[in-house]
């Protein structure tokens, strides 16, 4: 797609942002964003007019989906890999492909006083359970594996890990009890820099690669103007205050 046509597109977005010529668009959202994008969706509803209908799932079962013919038009991906991936199979439009957040992970326990701040708590190993994300399917379950990894404790907690499919099913399984701690998205226990109960630990950056996560526009949502148009709110003040309120940093 060249620029010309993308231009051609954001107008015609901007042509058609009123409630009367209202759109939709199903966007796929990776699981760690699903608080902030509930609240994004409300705003650029009430902005635009138009609906963004939202899929949460782990990127790569959303990468899946995708290849297999689901009707996404936008994609906000945990991960900057798997936006490429689609682009170049020729899923996506190359150009469109921007950073939309930069995630935090967080060891978290419902538990007050569980998790102390500097995550001794795994070296104690003084739990039954560990949740993580599907490390194959979910970045931020890969990010948990590359930490336990830098820290010399996978092999010895490896007995210990329940995978959930993506991070929102591990967040359930410490939420529930059913495993004390666990491995989750800043996002998801955090809020205005403030942890929304339980105890936490902010995994330092250097333990694992970026979570750098992009959005892209896909192949079905290129003659969208909502599609068009979601993409462009996510680049704009409001929308960053709120991703950046939810503990994500910003490019």
């Amino acid at each position: 797609m060249t620029l010309v046509r993308i231009a051609a597109l954001l107008i015609l977005a901007a042509l058609t942002s009123s409630p009367s010529r209202a759109g939709e668009v199903h966007v796929a959202v990776a699981a760690n964003f699903a608080a902030p994008m509930k609240l994004l969706a409300s705003e650029f509803a009430r902005e635009s007019g138009h609906r963004a209908l939202v899929s949460l799932g782990a990127t790569g079962q959303l990468y899946t989906q995708i290849r297999q013919g689901a009707p996404f038009g936008v994609l906000l991906a945990a991960d900057a890999t798997t936006p490429s991936k689609l682009a170049r199979a020729g899923y996506a439009v190359t150009e469109t492909q921007r950073t939309y957040a930069i995630g935090r992970l967080a060891l978290w326990s419902r538990n007050t006083n569980y998790v102390d701040t500097q995550g001794d708590v795994l070296r104690n190993g003084n739990f039954r359970r560990l949740a993580i994300a599907n490390p194959k399917l979910a970045p931020y379950g890969a990010a948990a594996t590359q930490t336990l990894s830098a820290l010399g404790l996978l092999d010895k907690l490896r007995s210990k890990i329940v995978e959930g499919a993506n991070i929102n099913q591990a967040f359930q399984f410490v939420a529930s009890g059913n495993a004390e701690l666990g491995f989750v998205a800043m996002s998801q226990v955090m809020q205005d820099g403030r942890l929304k109960g339980g105890s936490a630990w902010l995994v330092p950056a250097n333990l694992h690669d970026p979570i750098r996560q992009d959005a892209i526009l896909l192949a079905k949502g290129k003659d969208n103007p909502a599609a068009v148009a979601l993409l462009r709110y996510l680049d704009s003040k409001p929308a960053r205050d709120i991703i950046r309120r939810y503990g994500y940093e910003l490019p």
